[in-house]
């Protein structure tokens, strides 16, 4: 019975314009943004805007209160009250309905089988345990604060007293969160995280020939490689598979990791790095590129196998691992580590490169992918490589934070997307999406060529925090051919939908989202590294090999690798 009565008088102490606002913002919840949502996510993600939409509400009414503003009569407010309730329970109810076909909008670009229902029942139970949850924390807040200023008006005025009690409950709530919640959780997830990076997997077993990585012979030891960079040397196409796919005389790939088990510093790890390829003659070889990995270390076989095709295996890469951790977490517990790693093996690299004549060293790239691309950004120096300057650089998925992808697109060319902008006369830097890019072939390059692989429903990439208060540019009008055209802005609630869609960006198929696939690396490595030697049919061909292979069901195909996307 006390339960019952506790319960009651909870229920009757909420605020009728919070409830309200929040089943609005409930319900833009439920409509489509970039990446299809299951259940479980939904009603975690509506929840979150359902109080949300509530604080709203309880803070106007507060303000309200504040100014002394005029209140209606009690029989206009219950009146209208009542009006407003009937009208959002039919919002909620109709959007509700429509949340199978929304999400089916989204499926049907990606190609993914529509789903039959999107479990509203269980999209409304979830939502309303994630609503309690975070009204609870809230109200225990309200009591904190008030507990500090009653125990401070004796003192002070009364105003200031409550100013007081909220910033110290604040600071207070603040302190548990960071230093107990997420600092706990960041030294598990990094325990967690760097024991599954030590763990060797059977099928990949310590090279024997002197010229791979991780050899008996290297210089970098097979165990302090790393899960990701026993992986990235291990795996890859030979010459002989090169050769029987192309038709022609093929090479070995070089392939040179450094793990972070092998050096304390980036520095020293760099010059590991420099001398191992200098061991394996990478300086010989046509194509030489430094790959910055993702977080865990992670570097995407859709892209490197890719470009050793199209150069018939004469290339040689390299790259060192910065962190354990994937990279929203490196980017949120280490962001400067991403960048000083990058910094110093391009610095190696990049130093010696110099030394070598100029008709004889190979051509030089960057590459990144997603936290590999941003910090491969911050790699190379512009008065440093401008009397010198490198072959070009392939970046894709760069975040949102990316500082020269963002520069680049807030000053595209006028008219031109902003999910595949054009930037002056493409000279310099291209965007390429699923349908390649939008400046005709034939345009001249530069000395330099860089080009961002994209898509339009990668959130990673087009996530901003401004989105809160207005509506992308991305969203006009025309749209990307993998965005859904029931997408809409509702303030506040879409930056929240993109940040959960960032979150499961790499949960969508292959040449979507945040997972880059094989064939659309194909054209961006055939602009950035000139190929000329393949023609139409044969790059065709190409793109339908690795396709098939990348999306092969066996265990360490792209299709099926929890790491994709890093």
């Amino acid at each position: 019975m006390n339960l019952a009565r506790l319960i009651r008088r909870q229920l009757l102490s909420l605020s009728g314009v919070g409830l309200m606002l929040g089943a609005l913002f409930f319900a833009a919840a439920l409509t489509p943004t970039l990446i299809p949502r299951s259940y479980l996510t939904q009603g975690v993600l509506a929840g979150g805007c359902f109080a949300i939409g509530y604080l709203c509400g309880v803070l106007w009414r507060r303000l309200w209160h504040y100014l002394e503003l005029p209140e209606p009569s009690a029989r206009a407010r219950s009146i209208a009250n009542a009006l407003a309730a009937a009208g959002c329970l039919l919002v909620v109810i109709v959007f509700l309905w429509r949340t199978a076909e929304w999400q089916n909008s989204i499926r049907t670009v990606m190609k993914m089988t529509p789903v039959e229902t999107a479990h509203p029942l269980k999209v409304c139970a979830i939502a309303l345990v994630t609503f309690v949850v975070l009204l609870v924390l809230g109200r225990l807040f309200v009591l904190v604060a008030r507990f500090l200023a009653a125990r401070t008006r004796r003192l002070i005025p009364r105003k200031i007293a409550n100013v007081i009690g909220v910033l110290v409950a604040g600071l207070l709530f603040w302190s548990i969160a960071s230093n107990v919640l997420i600092n706990s959780a960041f030294r598990a997830l990094d325990s967690s995280f760097r024991e599954l990076d030590a763990l060797h997997e059977p099928e990949r077993p310590a090279p024997t020939a002197p010229g791979r990585t991780g050899s008996p012979e290297s210089l970098v030891k097979w165990k302090e490689l790393g899960r990701m960079g026993r992986r990235f040397v291990a795996s890859g196409p030979t010459g002989a598979e090169i050769g029987a796919v192309t038709g022609r005389p093929a090479h070995d790939p070089v392939r040179v990791y450094v793990g972070l088990g092998s050096s304390d510093t980036a520095q020293s790890r760099a010059r590991l790095a420099l001398e191992e390829l200098k061991r394996q003659h990478g300086f010989d070889r046509k194509v030489l590129i430094v790959i910055t990995p993702t977080g865990t270390g992670w570097i995407d076989p859709s892209a490197m196998d890719t470009v050793e095709y199209l150069h018939h295996g004469d290339v040689a890469s390299v790259a060192m691992q910065y962190s354990y951790l994937n990279s929203p977490l490196s980017l949120l517990f280490q962001p400067e580590y991403g960048a000083e790693a990058a910094r110093a093996l391009f610095a190696e690299i990049y130093g010696y490169w110099t030394t070598l004549p100029k008709d004889k060293r190979p051509k030089l790239y960057l590459h990144g992918l997603s936290l590999g691309a941003m910090n491969s950004e911050k790699s190379a120096e512009l008065f440093e490589t401008i009397g010198d300057p490198i072959a070009g650089a392939l970046w894709s998925g760069a975040p949102f934070e990316s500082r020269i992808w963002r520069s680049i697109t807030d000053n595209r060319n006028p008219g031109s997307p902003a999910w595949l902008p054009e930037f002056r006369d493409g000279r310099f830097v291209r965007f390429m999406n699923q349908n390649g890019p939008t400046v005709p072939p034939d345009t001249p390059w530069g000395p330099m060529r860089v080009v961002y692989l994209q898509y339009a429903s990668d959130a990673i990439t087009f996530f901003a925090y401004r989105d809160a208060y207005r509506a992308p540019a991305w969203m006009n009008a025309p749209r990307g051919p993998d965005v859904s055209p029931e997408l809409r802005w509702y303030p506040i609630v879409t930056m929240l939908q993109l940040a959960l869609d960032m979150a499961v960006a790499t949960n969508t198929p292959m040449g979507f989202g945040h997972v880059y696939a094989p064939e659309h690396y194909v054209d961006a490595w055939v602009a950035v590294t000139d190929v000329n030697d393949w023609s139409a049919d044969a790059l065709a061909q190409l793109k339908s090999h690795l396709a098939a292979a990348a999306r092969k069901p066996t265990q360490g195909s792209a299709n099926d690798d929890p790491d994709r996307g890093g």
